[in-house]
């Protein structure tokens, strides 16, 4: 399934405007006689701006952008949350997660924690475990969140296995550094800058709810 291009026919109009006009000289130069001098001096000039419409519209079709391919993702809907988790850290995490799902390409998502998995939400693959491969590592040392645009081209893609297989971008967003924000999309090269700060925006949200949580539990200690 591809996304139709709203600007199709507007790509179209220099071919057909050309191909109009080259039509319209040819009509007007066999019903005319006997031909002047200016008169075939315009058929000329006409033929030509004609001919450079219609090799604009063909240019046009062929810079025009292919959109990116959209796939159903592999799996089950589901939303998990860790059992052990008090109502008001469920909440924000239904709050955020659900935030993410309708307002952006995201089709699936994990909340990574503290070496737990807290929250999978979205078309969830078939591994629930999460163990960091280097990219997740990268993202909790650097603390700089990691956009891989177009899944399948990484050869690090195989440590998101607890994502659906057909899994096409992946954002990781670091929580604080005790944890991660992982986001899959069904679509390649879909998520905007926009997108980008509207998730590292909730991503800090989430983080500070976290991080207020685990400190409220090691003061009760």
């Amino acid at each position: 399934m591809t996304k139709a291009d709203p600007n199709r026919i507007l790509r179209l109009l220099p071919f057909f405007a050309g191909g109009l006009g080259g039509v319209l000289l040819l009509i007007n130069r066999l019903t005319t006689y006997p031909l002047t001098d200016s008169q075939a001096r315009s058929d000329v000039l006409g033929v030509i701006l004609s001919a450079v419409l219609i090799l604009i519209g063909l240019i046009w079709q062929q810079i025009q952008g292919r959109s990116p391919d959209a796939v159903t993702l592999i799996g089950e809907e589901g939303f998990e949350l860790a059992s052990d988790l008090p109502d008001i850290l469920k909440t924000e995490l239904a709050w955020g997660s659900h935030l993410l799902l309708t307002n952006t390409v995201t089709g699936s998502l994990i909340v990574y924690y503290q070496g737990k998995v807290l929250l999978r939400r979205g078309i969830l693959g078939t591994n629930s475990e999460v163990k960091p491969g280097n990219i997740v590592q990268r993202v909790l040392d650097k603390q700089k969140a990691v956009y891989l645009v177009d899944l399948k081209v990484y050869p690090g893609r195989i440590e998101f296995d607890y994502l659906p297989d057909n899994t096409q971008g992946v954002i990781c967003q670091p929580l604080g550094k005790e944890g991660v924000l992982i986001l899959g999309a069904n679509i390649p090269r879909s998520y905007t800058k926009q997108d980008e700060k509207w998730i590292e925006g909730i991503g800090d949200k989430l983080a500070e709810t976290l991080s207020r949580y685990i400190l409220y539990n090691l003061d009760d200690r």
